[in-house]
């Protein structure tokens, strides 16, 4: 596998995303889907490019939630990947497999199609809902994707999402969620990934309990993102919400069209040569 990477523009593409990530300003990462949604991310100034797991699942015809396979998922990655020369950081769900062997060989699978930095979740999709992963199991599996991420000699970043607030049957999520992230930063993780928490209150105390950098997932009750940088996060996602807003438009003009025979939705579409140009 190492022959068939280019390890001194790995390494020089994870450096940049790490001191980004531990540098003095928030890392704004707006999640793409596809080679188009990429392109216009780095065309807008954006440092470094992240993928949407959901984005590209919806894409491929999957419903969100570790239903796409690791190789469909990995296609888009290097595609995403081979579209820009800039750091790739991909959402790789919960390293497709529960066992720590599982999460190594993804990441060396990510780090094969161009990616350079990843999320992994501690949680699964199980029948009554969202379900963390037992706590010894889930810091094991951090640890062996460091491991395998040293065996290639590239400083990977590894963000290690928690899922406390979400898929914690415990009467305390929040000091789930800051132990487990803690003990993620321990075993090489490089920052963590606390998503659903909105209250700017809740997230300035996972700042001061969290002992590495922290990113948030944004929605339209988040604090601003000056407010999160006030606050001390290092960075911050949006996760599905450009695709999710790519087929609202759709349905929106699909519903324009079918009642009133009409193309305003079309008015202040990119041109076909703006695209081009693009892609080019």
């Amino acid at each position: 596998m190492v022959k068939s990477m280019n390890i001194p523009a790995l390494i020089a593409k994870a450096q940049k995303l790490q001191s980004l990530v531990t540098g003095p300003e928030i890392l704004v990462l707006p999640n793409v889907w596809d080679a188009g949604s990429t392109r216009i991310v780095a065309d807008a100034g954006f440092q470094v490019i992240a993928t949407s797991s959901a984005g590209i699942a919806w894409s491929l015809g999957y419903a969100d939630g570790e239903n796409i396979q690791r190789n469909d998922m990995l296609f888009m990655v290097q595609r995403i990947s081979h579209t820009v020369d800039l750091p790739v950081t991909a959402d790789m769900e919960a390293g497709y497999g529960e066992n720590p062997e599982a999460v190594a060989e993804t990441l060396l699978e990510t780090l094969k199609a161009g990616a350079i930095g990843a999320n992994f979740e501690d949680s699964l999709s199980k029948p009554k809902g969202r379900e963390l992963l037992e706590f010894k199991l889930s810091v094991e599996r951090i640890q062996a994707a460091r491991v395998a991420a040293n065996s290639v000699d590239v400083p990977f970043v590894i963000n290690a999402r928690t899922d406390g607030f979400y898929g914690s049957r415990n009467d305390d999520p929040f000091n789930e969620a800051v132990q487990r992230a803690n003990a993620y930063l321990e075993a090489g993780a490089d920052s963590v990934f606390v998503p659903f928490v909105n209250n700017k209150n809740l997230i300035t105390r996972l700042v001061k309990e969290i002992d590495g950098p922290i990113n948030i997932l944004l929605g339209p009750s988040s604090p601003t993102i000056p407010e999160l940088k006030e606050i001390g996060v290092a960075r911050v996602s949006i996760g599905g919400l450009f695709s999710l807003m790519s087929y609202t438009n759709i349905r929106k003009a699909c519903a324009e069209i079918h009642d009133d025979g009409t193309y305003s939705w079309a008015q202040n579409a990119l041109t076909h040569p703006e695209m081009n140009k693009l892609m080019s």
